[in-house]
């Protein structure tokens, strides 16, 4: 009954919405910070993966080497991949402009979202100041032109990122050739005089190599860097310096940072899973207008996460799939 209640009570969303300018948050101190997609300044527990990379992409400085070898990190969600070539590449293109050396280039491609080959041929043509039409000219095409305008003088080296490179190999697996974009890109440095292209590939799958064809293997994988899970001892670490950052001093109860790594740790010790489940739990604590983020905080943390995936997952269904997902439903 008192719940009937409580969702009868009325509320003025104009009112509401007209205290938000004013608001100050008992909780968050900054709050982008408790975001997943933030770069902090520290990477924990990532020293190795950022010396390795750090090592392979460094010799292009150089004024005598331009030459750098193909790139291959691969490890399960949430293990800093991405995160560490941000970071490192941050840092590079900060040397290079302290340096100047402007003929130095990246591009950064995500491909679950540019996920074919003319869709990533273009984006490049784009970033170098080729323009590209969405779509019409054929995939040879737009090659040729990415070719000729990288080797025209003014790019030295083109460091090429392709993050979730596993989906744009998705697209070409089971029709008996390789991947247009990643075939061409691989073998591009034969057929440059004035510029060099540097590949590397992220991905989450860790049987992505099987997929891959053996051309674009041989040149894909001269260096490679496994990212492994992180351990729940090491998720606190992460949980507690994205805290000092982002969540005010005091709010969070004892075993909170603790429970919230044990639970992500248990699904292959993902950090962003790690970070999402404090963020949410604070997001939690500040709508009910409480003073602390509590262990109870996490755990309702977690179940509306999952609820929300498993809502998304059904979305993305298939008509059939879901027709027969309701029959289940009605024979229960």
């Amino acid at each position: 009954m008192a719940k009937q209640k409580e969702e009868n009570t009325p509320f003025d969303i104009d009112e509401y919405l007209g205290k938000i300018p004013t608001m100050t948050s008992n909780i968050f101190k900054k709050r982008d910070v408790m975001r997943s997609t933030y770069i902090p300044e520290n990477l924990p527990h990532r020293i190795d993966q950022i010396k390795f990379i750090t090592q392979i992409i460094a010799p292009a400085l150089s004024l005598e080497n331009r030459s750098i070898s193909n790139l291959f990190l691969y490890g399960k969600t949430g293990t800093g991949k991405t995160a560490v070539v941000y970071y490192v590449l941050h840092h590079f293109k900060m040397k290079c402009q302290e340096l100047g050396r402007e003929d130095i280039k990246t591009v950064f491609i995500n491909c679950r979202d540019v996920d074919t080959s003319y869709r990533v041929l273009a984006r490049l043509c784009e970033q170098i100041g080729e323009d590209i039409p969405f779509t019409g000219l054929p995939t040879d095409v737009v090659y040729e032109k990415f070719k000729t305008k990288i080797d025209d003088g003014k790019i030295g080296l083109l460091i090429i990122v392709l993050d979730e490179i596993d989906q744009l190999v998705k697209k070409s697996h089971g029709k008996k050739r390789p991947n247009k974009a990643l075939y061409e890109l691989t073998r591009i440095n034969s057929d440059l005089n004035n510029s060099r292209v540097h590949l590397i590939g992220i991905s989450n799958d860790l049987n992505f190599k099987n997929n891959l064809d053996s051309r674009i293997l041989s040149s894909l994988g001269e260096e490679e860097k496994v990212f492994p899970p992180y351990n729940s001892l090491e998720l606190e670490d992460i949980l507690r310096e994205r805290a000092i950052m982002g969540l005010k001093e005091g709010v969070l109860e004892n075993g909170t940072i603790s429970l919230a790594a044990a639970l992500a740790a248990s699904e292959h010790g993902d950090a962003r899973r790690a970070i999402d489940l404090l963020r949410v739990a604070a997001e939690l604590a500040e709508r009910n207008e409480d003073r602390s983020i509590t262990q109870n905080h996490v755990r309702e943390a977690i179940r509306n996460i999952e609820h929300d995936k498993i809502k998304d997952t059904i979305k993305t269904l298939p008509l059939q799939s879901k027709l027969i997902m309701l029959s289940i439903y009605l024979l229960e």
